[in-house]
């Protein structure tokens, strides 16, 4: 069976983070994101993996390699203009129309199950199993409605309204109930898919999944097949969402700071809960909480950094948001 792991995207939200590699290439723990990616799926067992890219596509590249370093066999779609998260899929219908196939995002890390969803997934011969986890805190993320057959029957809005509820077992049999009464299901970006997917899929254009395979394909009455987990799963897809995953992660090891190569932080200087990439300079009597200072800055002395993200101003040929100070683009989480 192969895997393909999404990782074509701009990254508009992570942006100025992104301004000189794909989302998916960022740093985690001094590590890029996708490299958690392609570990994840060489721990259940996949061997070949295809990875899109599109913007910044040397990042990914110079990431991965061909894949050896992490026992796998690793090949690269790149695509001209961007596909979309199932037109990505359409140039390579020969390529995996032999069997089932994974589908990722490279934006993730988790210890999700993916051997139980594979295996409900042929279980049910679904057309698609798509690994859900409840939404508590109600983030901005799509409501995925479930039936009682455990089949999802629709993609809604975004939740409105604080839920609270408490998570659901570690995997909840497909045909089980989705989710407690009231928290809202959202899709983790794993999912199985049969190679009758393709009859669904536009060619030689963009598409979404969510929005233009898989109602066509729930409306044919095919069966879309929910696979509810509770482990470990985080998304990096904001400038929030990365900050406050680092900081989890290195918690966890006990630490509150983690910096890449070359790194000084001057006696005098204070940083907390912030993440550091390589070649970072903290002056003297400059104070740095909970941000992320990008390769190359250097905060000068007594300033005063607080939730933010730094790049250098050289860095940036159009300016999104943020504003100067001094060499450094500043941008507010």
């Amino acid at each position: 069976m192969k895997a393909f792991i999404l990782a074509a995207g701009f990254g508009t939200r992570l942006w100025p983070l992104t301004e000189d590699r794909t989302k998916a290439a960022i740093p985690v723990l001094n590590r890029p994101l996708i490299n958690y990616s392609v570990e994840y799926l060489a721990s259940h067992g996949f061997r070949e993996i295809i990875v899109n890219l599109h913007h910044q596509p040397e990042s990914i590249r110079r990431a991965l390699g061909d894949g050896s370093r992490f026992g796998v066999s690793l090949s690269y779609s790149f695509e001209e203009d961007i596909l979309g998260t199932s037109g990505a899929l359409d140039p390579l219908r020969d390529s995996l129309s032999g069997d089932d196939f994974v589908v990722m995002n490279g934006k993730i890390v988790t210890n999700i199950d993916l051997g139980a969803a594979v295996a409900a997934h042929k279980q049910h011969d679904a057309l698609a199993m798509l690994v859900l986890k409840e939404n508590p805190k109600l983030e901005h993320f799509s409501m995925v409605d479930v039936d009682e057959r455990g089949r999802i029957t629709r993609f809604a809005g975004f939740p409105e309204q604080a839920v609270s509820a408490a998570a659901t077992s570690s995997f909840a049999d497909p045909g089980s109930t989705a989710s407690a009464e009231g928290v809202p299901l959202m899709f983790t970006g794993i999912q199985v898919l049969s190679p009758r997917i393709f009859a669904y899929i536009p060619r030689s254009c963009f598409s979404h999944s969510t929005i233009d395979v898989y109602p066509r394909a729930i409306e044919a009455g095919e069966p879309i097949v929910a696979c509810i987990s509770n482990a470990d799963w985080f998304e990096m897809s904001t400038l929030s969402r990365y900050l406050e995953a680092n900081l989890r992660f290195m918690r966890k090891e006990g630490q509150s700071v983690i910096a890449g190569q070359g790194c000084v932080v001057e006696e005098g200087a204070m940083v907390e809960d912030s993440v550091l990439w390589d070649r970072v300079v903290v002056e003297r009597g400059a104070r740095v909480t909970q941000s992320v200072l990008a390769d190359g800055v250097r905060i000068p002395a007594s300033a005063v950094i607080e939730r933010a993200v730094v790049v250098r101003r050289e860095m940036v040929s159009e300016v999104e948001r943020g504003e100067f100070f001094g060499d450094n683009l500043v941008v507010q989480i």
